[in-house]
C-alpha cells in the first residue's frame, strides 16, 4: 500500500470512529458504580427534588449539620445525588463526594447478610442455640425485678438464645443498659463503642455471655450487643478475622474498595470529622481525624454491630445488592428468597415501634396507615448513632440513603423530612 493509501485508510478509520461517536451520544454520567440520569427518566421530577435540595442547604446553612452526601437509586440508577456543606469546617474542606463516614449500626445490615451467606452454605440453621458454636453462652441467667437492695435477681433462661433471636434483637441483650445494668458497668461492657478496645471481640463477647439478659430470649425486642455476637459467631463459624470474611466475601466481590473497620493511612484525609451539639445547642467539632480511634486506634476489635466505615458509593452498592435480591453486578451474595425473608417482620408486636416490624437485622414497614408516614408496604431500612440512616423499597424499585457525621444530634428531625421528600418526589 502506498503512502498516500495508507493516509487515506486511516484518515477513513478515523472518520468512521468520530462519527460512530458522534452517533452513540456523549459517554454517560456516573456516580461511583451508578449511571447518573434525568430523574424523569426514572419517574422522579426534578422540580420536586429541589425541594429536599432546599431542605439540606437550609440544615447546613443553620448548622445543624457540618455536611451530607445523599444518594437516591431508582432501577439501579442515580437519580439524584448530592455532595453538600462542609466535610471539615475549621479547614474550610467542602463535602467530597468520596468521603469517608462512620457508619455505626448501619453495621448491621452487613453482618446480617454474612450471617445469612453462611446460613445458605448450610453451616447453621436459625434456630440453633448460641451456645452450640459459642459455648460460653450455656445456661443464660435473666434478670427479674424485685424489691431488693440490689433491685433484681436471677432465673435461668426458659429456652436457649437462637440464631434468629440475635439477628431479631430479641436474645435479650442491651447494650449493658436496663436492669443489670451494674454488672455490665463493673464488666466494663456498656454502650455500642468498641474502635478503643484492645481486647478482641471474641474475648468480650465471651465475657458478655457471662452477664444476665434483660429479658427471656424471644420475649422481647432490645436493641443492643445481638450483631456483635454474630460478629463472634461468624469468626467461629467461617474459621475467619471478621474483617477478612467481610473483605473478601463482601467488599473486594461488590467492589466496596472503601469500606473497613479502621481506615488505611493513605486514606486518613478522606475521613470526616464528627459534629455534634454543645450543651448551648451550638454546632462543633466532636472528634476530628487527628484523635480517632478509626486511624490511631489498636485495631484489634472488630464490632459487628457498629463498626465500620463507609462512602456513600460503597454503601449504595450494597443496598442496591440487597434490592437487587442479593446480587450486584454479576456478582450474586444472597438468594432473592433468602433476602425475602430477611425484609418480613419476625418479631410480631415486640417491636418498640409498634407502626413498623423488624425483620433479621431491619426495621420494616407491615402497615402504610399505622406507619403513617410516606413509604412503602415492605420497605426496609436503618440508621447510625453518627445520624446517617437508608432505606430500602423492593415495591418502586429504590433506594436512598445520607450520610453525615453528627453526635449527639439533639432529635433532629432531619431524617424523617429527608425520606418524605425523597417520596414526595416520586411521581411515576
Amino acid at each position: 500500500m502506498h503512502r498516500q493509501e495508507r493516509f487515506n485508510f486511516i484518515y477513513v478509520v478515523i472518520t468512521a470512529l468520530i462519527l460512530t461517536c458522534f452517533i452513540a451520544g456523549t459517554p454517560s454520567l456516573t456516580y461511583g458504580q451508578f449511571e447518573s440520569v434525568k430523574p424523569e427518566s426514572v419517574g422522579f421530577s426534578s422540580e420536586r427534588f429541589t425541594r429536599l435540595d432546599s431542605l439540606i442547604q437550609q440544615q447546613i446553612d443553620k448548622q445543624n449539620m457540618a455536611g451530607i452526601n445523599a444518594l437516591v437509586l431508582r432501577h439501579g440508577k442515580a437519580a439524584y445525588s448530592k455532595s453538600a456543606g462542609m466535610m471539615n469546617i475549621e479547614e474550610h474542606i467542602p463535602m467530597q463526594e468520596d468521603a469517608i463516614f462512620r457508619i455505626a449500626s448501619m453495621t448491621k445490615s452487613v453482618t446480617s447478610v454474612a450471617v445469612m451467606m453462611l446460613y445458605e452454605q448450610g453451616k447453621f440453621r436459625l434456630s440453633d442455640p448460641v451456645a452450640d458454636y459459642i459455648p460460653a453462652f450455656k445456661d443464660p441467667m435473666v434478670t427479674v425485678r424485685d424489691s431488693s437492695e440490689k433491685g433484681y435477681h436471677t432465673v435461668p433462661a426458659e429456652r436457649p438464645i437462637t440464631i434468629r433471636h440475635l439477628l431479631t434483637h430479641t436474645s435479650g441483650l442491651t447494650y449493658g443498659y436496663g436492669i443489670a445494668q451494674d454488672a455490665h458497668k463493673e464488666a466494663g461492657l456498656q454502650g455500642w463503642y468498641f474502635a478503643d478496645r484492645k481486647k478482641s471481640i471474641g474475648e468480650l463477647v465471651k465475657k458478655l455471655a457471662k452477664l444476665p439478659l434483660n429479658a427471656q430470649p424471644g420475649e422481647e425486642w432490645h436493641y443492643g450487643y445481638s450483631t456483635d455476637v454474630l460478629g463472634y459467631f461468624l469468626e467461629v463459624v467461617s474459621g475467619m478475622p471478621l474483617d477478612e470474611f467481610f473483605r473478601k466475601r463482601i467488599f473486594e466481590p461488590l467492589g466496596m474498595k472503601d469500606t473497613h473497620f479502621y481506615l488505611p493511612p493513605e486514606k486518613a484525609d478522606r475521613l470526616a470529622p464528627v459534629y455534634g451539639f454543645n450543651d448551648q445547642g451550638e454546632l462543633k467539632l466532636m472528634e476530628p481525624t487527628s484523635t480517632t480511634d478509626y486511624i490511631h486506634g489498636p485495631r484489634t476489635c472488630f464490632s459487628g454491630g457498629a463498626g465500620l466505615l463507609s462512602t456513600i458509593t460503597d454503601y449504595g452498592i450494597f443496598l442496591q445488592m440487597l434490592l437487587n435480591g442479593g446480587a450486584f453486578k454479576g456478582t450474586r451474595l444472597l438468594s432473592p428468597r433468602t433476602v425475602e425473608l430477611m425484609h418480613v417482620n419476625h418479631t410480631g408486636d415486640k417491636y418498640i415501634w409498634e407502626d413498623l416490624g423488624f425483620g433479621l437485622g431491619f426495621k420494616v414497614v407491615e402497615n402504610l396507615g399505622k406507619y403513617g408516614e410516606l413509604g412503602s408496604v415492605g420497605a426496609y431500612g436503618w440508621g447510625s448513632a453518627y445520624y446517617p440512616v437508608y432505606w430500602v423499597d423492593p415495591k418502586t424499585d429504590m433506594v436512598c440513603l445520607f450520610l453525615t457525621q453528627l453526635m449527639p444530634a439533639d432529635n433532629l428531625p432531619f431524617r424523617d423530612t429527608f425520606k418524605n421528600l425523597v417520596y414526595q418526589a416520586m411521581v411515576e
